[in-house]
Parts: C-alpha cells; structure tokens; sequence
C-alpha cells in the first residue's frame, strides 16, 4: 500500500493534473505522432496516457510506451501543452527503479525487434529512442541495461544474413541524400522491386546522421550496422558525389532514372547578421560537429560561447567542454522554459558544466583588432509577437559582454537549395515545394521530403517522410492515384 500511495504522488506531480483535467482526449497528440504513422499496432500515444492514469502496471508493460522518439510534436500541438514525452520518458525509468516491468532486458529487445521489422534503421532508431546518458556516472538503472540491448541487438544485426531483394521493375529511381528520409525511401522502393542509387556528397553516407550528432550521444557503429543492412537489401549508394556539380536533375532524368527523390536535409547554417561575425573564431555549429565527426582536428579557445537555445546548441557545447575548452556559456533568446531544446538535452548540457545565459540576445560580436574578444549581449524581453511570430525585442539599456576566443553559432539551419535549377518552385526562398499529398515537385517525377520539405525536424519524422516519399513514387510509377 505505502508503495501505491508513493507511485500515485508522483504520477499526479508528473502528470501535471491541472492541464490533465482539461485533456478531452481530441487524438492530436496520436494524430501528430510520425511513429504512430510507422507502427500504429505497437504505438498511440492517447491510449497510452490512459493506461498510465488507470493502470501504471499495465502501461509500463506496453511495448509502445518503449518507442516514443521524443519528437514532441504531439506537446508542440497539445491545446493544454501536456508534456507527453517528458512523461512516458520518465515512467519508463520509474517503471524499472519500482519493479514493475518483470523483464526489461526482454522488453528491449521485444521493441528493437518490432522496429527492425517496421524500419531498416532500427539500430539509429534504437540509440536515438532509448538515448542512455553518456557520462558513466549519471547513467540509471534502464541506461545501463538499455546499452546492453542495443548493444547485443547491434553485433547480432553484423551476423544477420541478409540476401538481396530481387529486382522486378525496371525502372531506376535515384534518391539524393543519405540521411533517414532518403535511405528509408531507398529501402522502401528496393522491397517494390525498383532499381534504386542513393547519391551522397559527404564520403560516407548517413547525412547528418553521421556528421551532427556526436558520437559519444550515438555510436556511428550502429549507424553502419543499419546502413550495410540497407546495401544487403540492393540499394546501392553513390558517395562524394554532388548534385549541382557532379550531376544535375535534368542530367538524372536524361540518363533515365524514371523518378527522383530530393532528400538533401538542411545543411546551411543562418547568421545572425551582425557587426564581428566575419572575426577569425566565428565558427557554425554545423561545421564544428561535422569536423568534429569526421575525425578533422577542431582547434578552439579556452573560453567559448554558443549562441543559441536548440538541441544542435547543446551538442555544440558539450562538445566543445569535451574537446578541451575550460569554460563554456551558451546565450539564446528564449527564457529557460520556453527554450526549444529538449528538457533532457538542456539538463544533461547543465550537468556537463556548461552555464546558461538565458533571455539575452547578441547585439555584437567583439575583437580588438587582432582577435575575438567576446559576445555584448542585451536583454530580450520577449521572443514572439502577439500573434505568436518570431519578433524578438530587446532592452538594449541592459547588456554584459562574455569573454570569448571561439563563438559557435547555433541558431537555425536552412536547406541549400542551390543545386535545384529551373523548375522546382520553392517557398519564400527556403524550402520545396511539394503537393502535401504526394509529396511531388512542381517539376513532374521529381519528389522532395524530409528537412528539405518541412525545415529542421526530427529523425523520426524524415523517417516518416521517407516512407511516405516511397509509396507515392511507388503509385507514380505505376500510374496510380491521378
């Protein structure tokens, strides 16, 4: 009884019963859910807050409380704002610390099998879902045993036999871009049969998969495991290869590939446009981890500031603690509660030492003619306007200036659309345009998703989009759906 009466305080703290009472079950939260559209057997987020409420047992034995990808877009949708991954997040640790998931060990390996049987990333999947903590000694009881599924689930995907699929189409589909959405969508349409070639600038494929997150967050290892699964299946992938320099659309089409897949991710970095961003020491967030992914040596100073408030922000810092500088501060618009990086992510970037600059916004960059000084900062009243658009205003009577060698911008990422050329219309200058319904460009044959079509998102939901990118190009072909 005193173990019930313990586990309902904390429920009721945890699921925030005020915004609770309001919750009329609309579905949002289900409807928004890029996993739910992957696997909707194993996974409903609606269902799952009720067995939560009703019967904690019952839910933390749910195979799909163990999916949830913290996308947060069903919280970004919610009328009352619940804060469903946090909370499935943190009942899956008070599940096993209070005993009462039996088996956790076999759960895991239960919910990285009906993965692997849904999606060909079920490894990537894995890391990113579970996501145990990287420092030793912050790790819970469910991290330590995460690893070890995904560990085990990892070597014993390498000895897994995997015999082509056989080719029963003949037309060629070329997918450009490895990242989830392309190397989803190229697996997708080799199980239909189709000649499929990935084409990859960067020298190894997986996209920012590969180049923006650190590895001690998620072990490439994985990432190759999945990725010479997808090569077993009969994709073939095409590295350092540029489209707009090496090849071009038109030059696609001409060479006869029947349909083509835009899924490029969004790779230029945004400036802030200010006075001493050009200074030596500037440096992007999305250069700095791709160097630093790709074994390149990262010289920076002692002292360093990030700019800004997302998840790319908080790797950036940790990994700038983790290459050797002696402090770091990070300085981004939002207040601490409205800032967009995952709670998680900011509590663990907290616990890695790095200190926080909230509600303040860079006015400029500072040198002494010679080098980066530091960051003057003032104060931001507020983020968004009344109509809820970015419209950030400033008190400017009220400033402090950071000390700084290095400053590391993390303040947005757009695609580079650059490669295009005539035909494809884009919007407002910054992303594809496609039909909402089948994803296709307003140049016929030619499909776009992902980071390309929707700006910045989450692994699980360009996984979605590659999947959906696939039966669309699939019923094209065929001459469905007209």
């Amino acid at each position: 009884m005193e173990k019930e009466l313990m586990l309902r305080e904390i429920l009721t703290r945890l699921l925030d019963a005020e915004k609770l009472k309001y919750c009329y079950e609309c579905g949002i939260c289900t409807a928004s859910c890029p996993v739910v559209w992957i696997d909707p057997k194993h996974h409903n987020p609606r269902n799952l807050l009720r067995k939560v409420i009703f019967d904690f047992e019952e839910a933390s034995n749910d195979t799909g409380l163990w999916m949830c990808m913290r996308c947060y877009r069903c919280h970004d949708r919610c009328p009352q704002r619940l804060d469903l991954p946090e909370i499935f997040w943190l009942i899956r640790d008070l599940a096993v610390e209070q005993n009462y998931l039996t088996d956790v060990t076999g759960m895991l390996e239960e919910v990285l099998k009906l993965i692997r049987d849904e999606i060909p990333l079920a490894a990537v999947y894995g890391w990113i879902c579970l996501r145990p903590h990287e420092a030793q000694n912050k790790r819970t009881k469910l991290d330590k045993l995460a690893i070890d599924a995904l560990e085990r689930f990892v070597a014993d995907r390498k000895k897994e036999k995997t015999p082509p699929i056989p080719k029963t189409r003949k037309e060629k589909i070329a997918i450009i871009g490895s990242g989830p959405a392309g190397l989803i969508a190229a697996t997708e349409l080799v199980k239909k049969g189709y000649l499929v070639t990935v084409f990859e600038s960067l020298p190894e494929p997986g996209g920012m998969l590969r180049v923006g997150i650190p590895n001690y967050r998620f072990p490439k290892e994985a990432l190759d495991v999945d990725i010479n699964h997808i090569k077993k299946l009969g994709v073939e992938i095409e590295t350092n290869v540029s489209v707009g320099k090496d090849v071009t659309i038109e030059g696609l089409l001409q060479e006869g590939y029947k349909a083509i897949f835009i899924a490029t991710g969004a790779y230029k970095s945004m400036k802030l446009g200010i006075k001493g961003e050009e200074l030596k020491g500037v440096i992007t967030a999305l250069d700095f981890l791709k160097d630093f992914n790709m074994g390149k040596k990262v010289k920076l100073g002692k002292r360093v500031v990030v700019i800004g408030g997302g998840n790319v922000a908080m790797d950036a810092a940790t990994t700038a603690l983790r290459l050797g500088a002696e402090a770091v501060q990070l300085a981004c618009l939002e207040s601490r509660e409205e800032m967009p990086a995952h709670e998680r992510e900011i509590q663990d970037t907290l616990g890695e030492g790095v200190a926080l600059n909230v509600s303040w916004g860079p006015k400029e960059i500072l040198g002494d003619g010679k080098k980066l000084t530091g960051v003057k900062l003032v104060r931001c009243l507020s983020v968004f306007d009344e109509r809820g658009r970015f419209s950030p205003s400033f008190n400017e009577t009220v400033a402090k200036v950071l000390e700084a060698d290095t400053v590391i911008l993390a303040v947005g990422q757009v695609p580079d659309l650059s490669f295009l050329g005539e035909g494809i219309d884009v919007l407002g200058g910054r992303v594809i345009a496609v039909d909402p319904m089948t994803m296709e460009t307003s140049l016929p044959g030619v499909f776009a998703g992902g980071d390309v079509v929707s700006g910045p998102a989450t692994v699980i939901e360009a996984i979605a989009a590659g999947r959906r990118a696939a039966v669309s190009i699939d019923c094209y072909l065929k001459g469905e759906g007209d």
